[in-house]
């Protein structure tokens, strides 16, 4: 009898950790598609009112405008302060400061539809999404452990960076290229060790909490990065073969 209630008690242990999981997770994704529905909708608007000419670009010169490099660093300084003020910040404060990155990087990425064909921005974000969705769901499913490759990509991520940097001066479109394919396969693999990592967490979240809420917001900052990363990298692939 013990023994019984012993094992009953494990499977009622295991199924409310999948229950905390699935619910943390549904507030992971639900945060992370607002914010890139917001990045869209601004991206959007700034490019089709003509704003990234107005406020990005001198129209006299050419040149960026104070305002394009605010928009393509601030996002870095919210990212920053997210992650150094965790503890200390509310989770309304954390929210706040998300909407406000993902606005930022809205008027940030709104210069590629000046860079690429409206064809090759949707190309790009179809099969980011396809493939996101896809490792998604293999770092929610697989029972193995992503922890190594987790590390691994980290380091790789690291060089790439930079790579990038270097390649900022010697501007090689062979190196470009070599860069992008690798980013593709990073932030490919980055997907499923970042959810596989917020699964975890979510098993062992306490459901409403504001330590909980949190966590799913941060949680919701790096699928989001991994996303417009994985769709960066794949647009420069696509783009380039124009």
């Amino acid at each position: 009898m013990e023994e019984r209630n012993q094992f009953n008690s494990i499977i009622d242990a295991v199924a409310q950790e999948k229950t905390m999981a699935k619910s943390f997770m549904a507030n992971v994704f639900s945060y992370m598609f607002l914010g890139l529905m917001l990045t869209g909708f601004i991206s959007w608007y700034f490019a089709d009112s003509g704003m990234v000419f107005t406020y990005l670009f001198d129209m006299q010169t050419g040149n960026p405008t104070p305002l394009y490099y605010i928009a393509a660093f601030a996002p870095l300084g919210f990212v920053l302060i997210m992650g150094m003020g965790y503890k200390k910040l509310s989770a309304s404060a954390m929210l706040v400061l998300f909407l406000a990155f993902a606005t930022l990087m809205g008027v940030s990425l709104s210069t590629i539809f000046v860079t690429y064909s409206m064809g090759d921005v949707s190309t790009a974000f179809f099969s980011a999404s396809s493939v996101f969705a896809v490792m998604a769901v293999v770092g929610y499913t697989t029972t193995t452990d992503l922890t190594k490759l987790g590390n691994i990509l980290y380091m790789g991520l690291i060089a790439i960076l930079i790579a990038m940097v270097i390649n900022f001066f010697m501007q090689s479109s062979m190196m470009s290229y070599v860069i992008s394919v690798i980013g593709v396969i990073i932030f490919t693999g980055l997907t499923a060790y970042d959810v596989q990592k917020l699964k975890r967490i979510g098993e062992g979240s306490e459901i409403g909490t504001a330590s909980t809420k949190k966590r799913a917001i941060y949680g919701a900052l790096d699928l989001y990065l991994d996303f417009i990363n994985l769709f960066l990298f794949l647009l420069r692939l696509i783009g380039g073969r124009d």
